[in-house]
Formats: structure tokens, sequence, C-alpha cells
């Protein structure tokens, strides 16, 4: 096959798996802010898509470490790893990243990514020398440990404070009284969009690291070189794209599925989660935002008193964490292994993995999750947790001053009403009185006669 086609058909997937990445990953900012209600669904993936965007150009520090570290560029015999391979990889992460949207499974796009990119190098290269195994330690795996661990920590501790400080109780009887924590849920619209920006430093930059390794790989970038300026536009339009489709299954499942989140938890969930995102990229981890993200909701879980956490969901994404790299490995490694007979090899992977998209976005239409349906127990958390504003406080004190108003007026009506119905019933019962006197004494009256007639018979 024609190398410039080649390399056109993996740019073209990888900005694909861009855009996948951006779907997958939109509940990783948004879906705290949208179960508290602090922000409106539709709202809430137009503001991570732009910061999305924006984030792709403040770093490439992930980026390099994708084209010039975890895959060798170059290897005894020359390029270690080809187009063809790359493109291998790419369907690998591709496939493993629709099949966990479609369980509404937020594993991890970057662990999908590195493992397809790693099965398809050993396979299309016979040889584990085409990866670079200590930068797969050391920016790969173990982030993958401690970040989330680290991240869940620091939620755990600024939930206690948030609630610790905005605690309040009379001081004469120590009465708790209602807390005013509405400055939270304004507050996450700050945290979730920093999340955001920060998801936009290091996702963008892993799509933005294949292109230019695939451009390494096929001689026409020079290696050791940062992602030109078109990949990084491209890279960051393709992520924002996706970002704005929303990955409404995902949503739910943050928003919800780990536990109920109040706006405390969330600002201290999205503010754990942009540090650590934003420290990782600014040192070149290629971390999973993924993960990050789930620790954090889960640390503030922990944090509050009287917050479920449902141990059983947690356990399903961990084992999809556990899966990802290895999985997707697979794929990469087996779609290498059909390329290595050439041409044919490359349509039969691109016939099967088109197949395979399709077959899973039928079987999604079949429950559409959308922004109407996907934070349904979302919003009655959001409900449930509404803290009015002092406008819509004096606005239902002024509904209960008028309630009150008609409630006496009716209650003096039918107290007048009542006094009317018992006059009246009283006056009735003389009435009746009165008549059944004046009917006995009509009565006795007519049996008098009758008795004198009587009499004056007898005496003759």
């Amino acid at each position: 096959m024609d190398l410039t086609f080649m390399v056109v058909l993996v740019i073209a997937l990888a900005l694909f798996f861009d855009f996948t990445n951006g779907f997958h990953d939109t509940a990783n900012a948004m879906a705290t802010p949208i179960a508290t209600g602090a922000i409106k669904p539709k709202t809430a993936v137009a503001l991570a898509a732009i910061l999305n965007l924006v984030g792709a150009f403040l770093s490439t520090e992930v980026a390099k470490t994708i084209s010039g570290g975890i895959i060798n560029e170059s290897g005894p015999n020359g390029v270690a790893i080809t187009p063809e391979m790359i493109f291998a990889g790419l369907m690998g992460a591709v496939l493993w990243n629709l099949f966990t949207w479609l369980l509404g499974l937020p594993s991890s796009s970057s662990h999908a990514l590195f493992g397809g990119l790693i099965g398809a190098a050993i396979v299309g290269t016979w040889s584990f020398g085409a990866v670079n195994f200590m930068v797969v330690i050391s920016k790969v795996l173990l982030p993958a440990l401690l970040a989330p661990a680290i991240a869940g920590l620091v939620a755990y501790v600024c939930t206690k404070l948030a609630y610790s400080i905005t605690r309040r109780s009379d001081p004469d009887s120590g009465d708790k009284l209602t807390q005013k924590r509405g400055g939270f849920r304004r507050g996450q619209v700050f945290s979730s969009s920093l999340v955001a920006l920060a998801h936009g430093t290091n996702d963008a930059q892993k799509t933005m690291g294949v292109i230019t390794l695939v451009l390494v790989a096929s001689g026409l970038q020079q290696a050791g070189t940062g992602p030109h300026i078109w990949v990084i536009t491209a890279c960051a339009l393709a992520i924002a794209g996706g970002t704005y489709a929303g990955g409404w299954r995902i949503i739910r499942t943050l928003g919800s599925g780990l536990t109920d989140v109040k706006p405390a938890q969330g600002f201290a969930a999205e503010s754990s989660t942009a540090a650590a995102i934003l420290a990782s990229s600014h040192l070149g981890f290629a971390l999973s935002t993924t993960h990050v993200a789930s620790g954090s909701v889960i640390g503030s879980g922990l944090g509050r008193k009287g917050s479920t956490v449902r141990w059983g969901q947690i356990g399903k994404i961990s084992l999809a964490w556990l899966f990802t790299l290895p999985s997707a490995a697979l794929v990469g490694g087996l779609a290498a292994l059909l390329i290595r007979t050439g041409l044919v090899g490359i349509i039969i992977v691109a016939g099967l993995g088109l197949s395979a998209i399709l077959v899973m976005f039928v079987i999604s239409q079949r429950e559409v999750v959308d922004h109407s349906n996907a934070i349904s127990d979302v919003d009655a958390v959001g409900e449930a947790m509404h803290i009015p504003s002092k406008k819509e406080r004096d606005k239902l004190a002024a509904k209960a001053r008028a309630a009150e108003k008609i409630a006496e007026k009716a209650a003096k009506r039918a107290a007048e009403t009542a006094a009317a119905r018992a006059v009246a019933q009283t006056a009735l019962d003389r009435a009746d009185t009165a008549v059944l006197k004046a009917m006995t004494k009509a009565a006795a009256q007519a049996q008098a006669p009758k008795s004198n007639a009587g009499s004056k018979k007898g005496k003759k």
C-alpha cells in the first residue's frame, strides 16, 4: 500500500480515537457539577469542549512521552514501528473505548491507547524491544496506581475540611442549624472548568504523540521533535468535538453511580482531579484522567459523613481498569498479526473494525442515553440538595405569608358559617319543639269534648 495513503489512514483513525476520547472522558470534568445541579448538561459539555480545545495548546510534554518514549522509534535495523502497526494499535484502542462506552464504564482511554500500541508493536516486530518498558512503568503504570490514590486522599481531606469549616450550630443550645453551602455549587463551575482545561493538557497530547510517531516512523518528521502546529490544532478540534458530543452513559455512572454527590463533595473532587492532572501534564506523565476523576469522587464520598459509596459499582469499574491495557493490547496484537499479511490484512482489519463500530452503535440505539435521560437519577440528587438563594427564599416566604392569610380568611369564614349553622339549628330545634307542643295541646283539646259527652250519657 502507498505509504502516504497509509499515513493519512492512520491520522484519520487517530483523530477518530481522539474524538472517542473526548466523549469518553467528558464525565471526568462534568459529571459531578451536573449531578449537583451546578450547571445544566448541555452548557456543561459546551464549556468542557471549549476548555479542552484551549488546554490542548498549553503543553506538549505528554505528546513527547508518547512519540519518543513508550515506543522506540528506531531499532537495530532502522525504524522499529511502522504506520501499519500504529494503525493496528489504534484499532485496538478505538474498539475498547467504544465497548466500555457502550457499557457505561469510565475506563481509561489512555491505557487503551497504550495497550493497543504496545500489543501492535510487539506482534508487528516480533520483539519486545520495540517497547520501552521502563518508560511504561515509570510514566504509565506507576501514575495509574498512585494518582487515583493521591487524588482520592486529597479529595477526602478537602471534603472533611469543607464540611467542618461550613458547619453551623446554635451557640447557646448547640443545636445544628441549616447549613449554608450554596457557594460550593457556584464554585463547582470553576473547579469543573479547571478539570476540563487540565484534560486538554493531558489527553489531547496522546493523539498528538501518536500522529507524531507515525510521521517519524514514515520518515516525514525527524525523530525527537515535537508535534507540528497543524497536528496540535487537529487534535484539539477532534477532542473538543468529542467532548461536546457528551459521553452521557459514563456521565450517568460517575454522576450518581459511585456515590450521591453533594456540592461540597463535587468541589473537593474536581479541585483534587485538576491538581493531579495538571501536575502530571507538567511532568510528562501520560496519566489516565478517568482513574484520577473516579478516585477523587470516591475519596469525596468517603469524606462526607453519612455518604453511601457503591462498592459493587466501583468493583466493576476497577475490573475495567485492570483489563483495559491487556485487552487493547490483545486486539492491537491480533490486528497487527493480520496486517503482517499485507494489503489484504489491512483491508480485513479496517472492515472488521468498521463493522464492530457499527454494531456497537446500533446496540446503543436500543437504549438511547443523552442529556435528557442520562442524569435522571442525578437530577433527583440535585433537587434533593437544592439550596435556595436569598431571592428564592424571599419569594418562598412571601408565598408562605400569602398562603397563611388565605388560610386565616378561610378559617374565619368557616367559623362564621359554623356559627350561623348553629344559630339556625337552634332556631329550628325551638320551632320543632313549639310545633310539637302545639300539636300535643290540640290533640288533648280534641279528646276533651268526647270525654264530656260520654259522661253526660251515663247520668241519664
